[in-house]
């Protein structure tokens, strides 16, 4: 037998990333009429949108790690790491960009999630400084915060179409690692 709550609140779930993906200031009677539930069905899974938001705020987390996980299993390096995560995650924008609008980490299990994953970028980071990716006169907060911004921008060009989530990973390891100075060209003789 199907366990009914589960579901309902799966679909509500996929129904609010669906939803504020495209509209972030939808009402949770909207996401409950795009879930097919009843509001009384949607506030037995969540107290409110704040619950809602920071309940997918965790899906989203555990779905880019997964996602992550898989792309960097055969990274022989840190930084190679750090740049094939970059192109693991871009393609989920559309579907979490409107989490970086919201107060999701004043929710406690989100906060400690944000800072597990804040430490795991930070050993990452060092890891890289240690084969000489980055200048370790750098800060690894700086490089962290960098890394961050670089992948908001990079949603958002995705989500404007302005890039593919290949191209976007790509110019933002690019401007990580080199700067925004022009590449030098190698022409043949």
């Amino acid at each position: 037998m199907r366990d009914k709550t589960a579901s309902s609140k799966s679909t509500i779930l996929e129904a609010g990333f669906d939803l504020l993906s495209r509209n972030p200031g939808a009402s949770l009677a909207e996401i409950a009429a795009h879930a097919g539930v009843g509001r009384a069905t949607l506030h037995r899974h969540f107290t409110g949108r704040a619950d809602l938001v920071a309940e997918m705020a965790l899906v989203a987390s555990s779905e880019l790690n997964a996602a992550v996980d898989a792309a960097v299993q055969d990274a022989p390096t840190y930084a190679e790491g750090l740049r094939v995560a970059f192109r693991a995650m871009l393609p989920l924008a559309q579907r979490y960009m409107f989490l970086g609008t919201e107060p999701v980490e004043q929710d406690p299990r989100v906060a400690a999630t944000y800072a597990a994953e804040t430490a795991e970028l930070y050993s990452d980071i060092d890891a890289a400084k240690a084969e000489g990716a980055f200048d370790t006169d750098v800060p690894t907060a700086w490089i962290a915060q960098a890394y961050e911004n670089l992948l908001y921008a990079s949603w958002a060009m995705v989500a404007a179409e302005e890039a593919t989530p290949n191209q976007a990973a790509d110019l933002a390891w690019r401007t990580l690692t080199t700067g925004l100075k022009p590449t030098e060209k190698h022409h043949d003789t």
